[in-house]
Formats: C-alpha cells, structure tokens, sequence
C-alpha cells in the first residue's frame, strides 16, 4: 500500500496478526485490497497472512484464521500492517522486536491498525512520526508515550509509517490509499461496492458526537458532560459544574435524571472509572497513580469504587490484563 511502489505488480502487503487482533478492522483494511483487483481487472495488492510462530491466529471474536507464515519465514515486503485489538499485549517478546526493526531497516513501510501502534511505539519505531489510534486507547498511549505525537484522526500516512483508528476507519484508509496509487475513479469504485457512499477525510473524528453518544440536544447537559470528560482527574464540583452551564445544582440533577435516568453524580463517577480501567489494563503505573490521576482521593476510595462497579479490585483488573505476545 506504498504511494511510492514501483516494482512489478502485484504489490505485496503483509499483515502481522497478533493474538485477539481485531477482525473488523483486518477485513476492512484487506477487502478493499481484493475489490480493487476484481475492479481493475488485474492483481495489483498481494497480501499475506503473518504470525509470529506460524501458526493460526484467534482474533477477538474468537474466530481463528490460517496464516501463510511466520516471523522466520516471512518473505521481504515492503509494507508490514501490524493488526491488534482491544486486548493488545503488553509486552514484545524480543523476537518480534527484533524482526520489526529488521523491516524498519530494510526500508519496510511500517504500520498499526487498531491497537497495532502500540506495538510499534513498545518497539521505538514511532518517534518522529504523527499516529493515531483508536480512541478508547488514546489517553492510555498518551500517558505510556507522552513524546509521540499521538492524535485523534481516523488514519495517518507519511512516507515511513501508518496508522489507523480500526473498525470502519481502516476502510477509509485503505481506500485513501487506492486513490493516491490508482486515482479516485478506483477508490470510488470500491467505496461503491462496499455500499460506502461518503469517503470521511483523514481528520474526521473517531467518535460519535456527543448529542448522538447521549441521545439527546439537550446543550446544558451536553455542555455538561463535555466538561466532566475535560476534567477527570482534577473532577469539578457539581456546584461549579452547575455554575459554568448557567445552572443551579438542584436544576442539574433534574436534567440528568430526566435525560440520562441518572444522577451527575454518577455518570462523572463512571466516566472516571472508566479512563482508569482503560489505564490499568494499557499502562505500567502503579494503581495509586491511577486513582490519583482519574479523581480519587485515595487508594481506599478507588478501590472501593472500582470494585463496586466493575466486579473486582484495580488490581485484579490489572492481573487479568497482563499478556505477553509469546513467552520469549
């Protein structure tokens, strides 16, 4: 998926799966690849299907897939997708570390899919380069590298990496990708195909705005949660929550409970919790820190919260969490 591939066609692209990848995000990044050689009438992408051993990779969804190779067999390609999902490892072994860099070196064009940049950040291969990734694991990737320059965009290319947020953003990619090589008339072609009738650019946002995500235009309690996600680790006071959307505290609990069906209260209680789960299970800091950073007072108190909410303790949570890619 080189913008700059001048060797004979078919383009070989490689694509490194890594335990509880997602799927989603695999089919949309390689379908558009398939319809593009059926539409022009020529093979011009040839993929193939990476793991590190060799052996079938199980994705996220419990579906398993055959793979062509593995890390020691691999052929020589100039671009290497690295696909991962919401479980993404917590570590590299030293094998996979090491083979990255080989393709680094060789000139491969590198990159991530989903959670794939973590990956590739784990294995300093991102310094100096703009990426995203999927938004539920952005504020984690920015507290693990807060030197990389991680943004909030659906895909970012330059001549050396990509990234992409996953699901349906890997599709608009991966299209984006067809146009800068074959023209536009191709990428629409297949956008047509795959029933995709508007191509978002690069820096649309991943997320839903937030009057679809609550289900309301109410713009007090739309304000309202804008800055409670704005502040999470130092929470304002429902007071001065009231106050900064024109509201009396008596007027923003009416609000929530008729709009939400729950108190402000709470809905801040489980946007903190939240940040913090997603900072347990894709970061190295101490629970403490965690609780300190997403608003609690002390390690009793998040506890307590977190282990009413969720089921189990922060540190079960991080326990459960913990997966190498392989054991060496």
């Amino acid at each position: 998926m080189r913008v700059d591939y001048t060797s004979p066609l078919p383009e070989p692209v490689g694509f490194l799966l890594v335990p509880r990848f997602s799927m989603m995000a695999f089919f949309s990044a390689v379908e558009p690849l398939r319809i593009a050689n059926r539409l022009a009438g020529q093979a011009l992408y040839r993929w193939t299907l990476i793991s590190v051993d060799g052996q079938p990779v199980t994705a996220s969804n419990d579906m398993t897939l055959l793979v062509d190779c593995g890390l020691a067999d691999a052929p020589n390609l100039p671009t290497v997708a690295v696909c991962a999902g919401f479980e993404p490892p917590r570590e590299l072994s030293r094998r996979l570390t090491q083979w990255l860099h080989r393709q680094a070196s060789a000139g491969c064009l590198l990159g991530g899919i989903d959670t794939g940049p973590l990956l590739l950040a784990e294995a300093g291969l991102l310094a100096g380069h703009r990426l995203t990734l999927h938004w539920e694991s952005l504020p984690a990737f920015r507290e693990r590298f807060p030197d990389l320059d991680a943004v909030e965009s659906l895909f970012e290319i330059d001549t050396r990496r990509f990234t992409c947020a996953g699901g349906a953003a890997a599709m608009e990619m991966t299209l984006s990708l067809i146009a800068q090589r074959h023209g536009q008339a191709l990428a629409d072609d297949v956008a047509e195909q795959l029933i995709h009738a508007r191509l978002r650019p690069r820096q649309d946002p991943q997320r839903l705005p937030l009057t679809r995500r609550l289900g309301t235009h109410h713009r007090p309690l739309v304000d309202a949660v804008a800055l409670m996600e704005q502040h999470l680790e130092q929470p304002l006071s429902m007071a001065t929550l009231a106050a900064r959307i024109g509201l009396s505290p008596r007027q923003l609990q009416r609000l929530f409970l008729q709009e939400l069906g729950k108190r402000p209260r709470d809905h801040y209680l489980e946007l903190r919790l939240d940040r913090a789960r997603h900072l347990l299970e894709e970061t190295d800091r101490d629970v403490l820190s965690i609780g300190l950073g997403c608003g609690f007072t002390s390690a009793s108190s998040f506890s307590r919260a977190y282990r009413q909410h969720f089921g189990h303790s922060p540190s079960a949570a991080r326990r459960l969490s913990a997966r190498p890619i392989d054991g060496q």
